[in-house]
């Protein structure tokens, strides 16, 4: 295979800026140069390249889009240009530096104390410090507000008990941001590492995101001291406020991933050769998949480009995230699904990357909200109805 390049049909790169595609080009470097070549055992072996924290943290990647504390202050579009990159590389690390700055660092950074702050946010953006959210239980996935993890007051401190679960970073984090029903509504808490009665354990077992630590987390009669509360993170709300940050990531994330599939099958085609010796991409049906990809592709980053530039105005709303993260996922997972029928019986091993795709967005299509519950996002917001119930 070439060096990757990218998949830019419509010349989209003439609507970024210079320093936008600087930081596009150091992302991709870092994953040219240091993930590929240890992806697929990192995979197949089922671990973390934990190696490369110190690292990402040094180039800015951790609460990129997040101002002061040490965070490097880039635009949304710039963040989402990392997202892209790393994703390309594999989903399980982009996972890992979504979580890190779009639902630790950021509920700190707009919720949290002074104090909380100058603590965590510098350890958190240079990667000294890992992070997890808590919100996901048994029980609960695509209805948070049912949550029955509870958190009681106790004199000056308060008391936690309940589970959380699919936890990326759960058991490798220094800090978990955890959402708790109290008498008062639902509350975010710093819980750190060591704390008594708060415990992790790995999910084993996975055939996706395998690159990636996904734990339990459990809290029994964890306490802690009123200092540990996120002060300003108040109702349902605050929490899903955090998985809008997230959600707008993987919007772009996935768009790296499609396009590798697609690169990938699109090089593959044009040697592979079958009928007369002659390439296989000179057939009307492979060509009608691959005019199918680049142009579903295409419509992706507009849409990205789009909500980039409305979330750097401000003026970004979360059903616009709810449409990106629903389209552009459902597209990458369908490049991916399409990429393996183009390989054959070859786009099932890991000399190329597809299947590895393919399964990892199968989990991306599920997290941060899945399809059908951004349908129902999308179809208040045109409708003004709701209809989750």
């Amino acid at each position: 295979m070439p060096a990757y390049r990218g998949t830019d049909y419509l010349l989209l790169d003439t609507l970024l800026s210079e320093e936008e595609i600087l930081v596009r080009q150091t992302a991709r470097q870092f994953v040219e140069e240091l993930l590929v070549p240890v992806i697929k055992d990192c995979y197949n072996e089922g671990r973390f390249a934990s190696h490369l924290v110190a690292e990402m943290g040094e180039m800015g990647f951790f609460g990129a889009n997040l101002e002061g504390y040490g965070c490097a202050g880039m635009s949304n579009v710039e963040y989402g240009l990392i997202m892209q990159e790393l994703e390309r590389g594999d989903s399980g690390l982009r996972s890992f530096v979504s979580v890190q700055g779009a639902l630790v660092m950021y509920p700190i950074h707009s919720w949290g104390s002074e104090e909380q702050k100058r603590h965590w946010l510098p350890r958190l953006q240079n990667g000294r410090a890992i992070g997890c959210f808590g919100l996901t239980e048994p029980g609960f996935g695509s209805n948070p507000s049912a949550m029955a993890t509870r958190a009681r007051r106790d004199g000056g401190d308060w008391i936690l008990n309940g589970e959380k679960t699919w936890i990326t970073n759960g058991s490798v984090a220094d800090v978990a941001v955890v959402w708790a029903r109290t008498e008062e509504g639902v509350r975010g808490f710093l819980v750190e590492r060591g704390t008594p009665g708060f415990t992790t354990s790995d999910i084993h077992g996975k055939l996706s995101m395998r690159a990636s630590v996904t734990s339990s987390l459990t809290l029994s009669d964890c306490r802690l001291p009123e200092s540990a509360r996120l002060p300003g993170a108040q109702g349902i709300k605050a929490a899903l406020g955090c998985l809008s940050q997230a959600r707008y990531g993987i919007g772009w994330g996935v768009l790296g991933a499609a396009s590798d599939c697609f690169e990938t099958a699109r090089e593959y085609t044009k040697v592979r050769k079958q009928f007369d010796d002659r390439p296989i991409a000179s057939h009307q049906l492979v060509q009608e998949k691959l005019a199918w990809m680049i142009t579903e592709i295409t419509k992706g980053q507009l849409l990205a480009l789009q909500c980039g530039r409305l979330k750097d105005l401000g003026r970004i709303e979360p059903a616009h995230i709810s449409m990106l993260k629903r389209n552009n996922v459902a597209m990458a997972l369908e490049c991916a699904r399409i990429s393996r029928d183009l390989l054959g019986a070859n786009g099932i091993i890991d000399d190329y990357p597809i299947m590895r795709h393919m399964c990892n967005l199968e989990s991306v299509k599920t997290y941060e909200g899945t399809d059908h519950i951004h349908a129902l996002v999308i179809g208040e917001r045109v409708t003004g109805i709701a209809a989750y119930k």
